[in-house]
């Protein structure tokens, strides 16, 4: 009894230490225990694409004339890029500093990069995709697309149908609590999986890699989103920083989905009195651009196989692989190790064959329990942090202080 009267986070904490001692301890007992996380996962993706498109039409429709909104929203979605581009600088300066080779089973040469158009072509495709086959796919482009145009049309409405609407999209919110508040449950389920099936074994080969990823993580998180949310609000980032690493990056490290975590981020959100208008069409939005987690991983594992293969990597090229990986960041999918599957677009760059890339994924794949958990750790919680900082650029001194309080 003691331990429901505990808070989200100290169960999902007592989740995770149960899971992993039963993981090693009774592996044969554990794995088949994962069918829990698989559920828990299940939910929030079911929910997920619904709870997007409700949010960010009522909040749409039910926007006051007033256009500081509008401009926040844009700001933030600017800090988003400029938080992907800024990882993969990061990214490329580590491991310019720390280079790294992967083994692989056959070597190739240099030739010209293929066209990033089709990263594009992709996007486009998904904003407008019908919103039927948006919602069952989950593709949260083309919900957002369809909630953005439906909220316009809708502002013309009369105030009640405005108000069935705000009360559709609380609904579906409840309902996202009440799996939220399945998240220690759910999480054990997925550690116990983790732990049984995987270990920490099958890392050991690839520490030194995996710890790039994850030092290139830990000084986007501590240093570079701080210092960002310090130049908008010119207080202490730290407080906020710590607590979104808290409350979203912890659920998001075992989720492994940016899209499962957009509910987690939602609450987080309204809980630490951001605006609905704001968050209600930043957080959606973040879970699919913002993705300095996955900037990172694609220009690590790029530059590791340029190394290993012997390709120089001059500046320019350098510079140019930070938007290439960039933008495909922001097509990656809102799924476990959806990153990775981008990681041969920006090897193209290089002239690094498919059939290679793809060896560098499989890697990427061995070591995805501690590189996808960080990624979407970092991917998630920078969605909220971001939107906070953007949140309190107007707010007056007391007002500012009492938030961060």
């Amino acid at each position: 009894m003691s331990i429901l009267k505990l808070g989200l986070v100290p169960q999902i904490l007592i989740g995770v230490g149960l899971g992993a001692l039963l993981g090693w301890l009774a592996p044969a007992q554990a794995a088949p225990l994962g069918l829990l996380g698989d559920l828990f996962v299940g939910m929030l993706k079911a929910v997920a694409p619904l709870l997007v498109m409700l949010l960010v039409m009522s909040a749409i429709a039910n926007k006051h004339e007033s256009g500081s909104d509008g401009r926040k929203s844009l700001l933030t979605l600017a800090l988003y890029l400029l938080g992907t581009v800024s990882a993969a600088v990061v990214a490329v300066v580590m491991s310019q500093l720390f280079p790294q080779t992967i083994a692989l089973s056959e070597g190739a040469t240099g030739s010209p990069p293929l066209a990033v158009t089709a990263v594009l072509a992709d996007v486009l495709f998904k904003l407008i995709d019908n919103p039927v086959n948006a919602l069952l796919t989950g593709n949260f482009l083309g919900c957002l697309t369809w909630a953005i145009l439906l909220g316009l049309s809708f502002r013309k409405a009369n105030a009640t149908f405005k108000e069935h609407l705000q009360t559709l999209a609380t609904g579906v919110g409840d309902i996202v609590g009440y799996v939220i508040r399945l998240a220690p449950l759910g999480i054990f389920g997925l550690v116990c999986a983790t732990v049984a099936t995987t270990g920490l074994s099958a890392l050991a080969g690839y520490a030194s890699l995996a710890g790039l990823l994850v030092a290139c993580m830990l000084v986007m998180a501590l240093l570079v989103n701080p210092l960002l949310v310090f130049l908008l609000t010119q207080r202490n980032p730290y407080p906020i920083v710590f607590k979104c690493l808290e409350e979203s990056g912890v659920t998001a490290f075992f989720t492994r989905s940016s899209a499962a975590n957009i509910p987690v981020n939602l609450n987080l959100a309204k809980k630490i009195g951001i605006s609905e208008e704001l968050y209600a069409v930043t957080i959606p939005i973040g879970a699919t651009v913002n993705m300095a987690g996955a900037a990172i991983t694609i220009t690590v594992l790029s530059l590791a196989a340029a190394n290993t293969l012997g390709i120089e990597v001059s500046f320019a090229t350098a510079l140019l692989l930070c938007v290439i990986a960039a933008l495909a960041a922001c097509g990656a999918s809102g799924v476990p190790s959806g990153s990775l599957l981008l990681v041969p677009l920006a090897c193209s760059l290089f002239g690094i064959p498919l059939d290679v890339a793809m060896q560098v994924v499989a890697v990427g794949f061995v070591i995805s329990v501690i590189q996808d958990s960080a990624e979407t750790a970092l991917n998630s919680s920078t969605d909220v942090i971001y939107t906070y900082a953007v949140d309190q650029v107007h707010l007056p001194e007391k007002e500012r202080q009492e938030a961060t309080a």
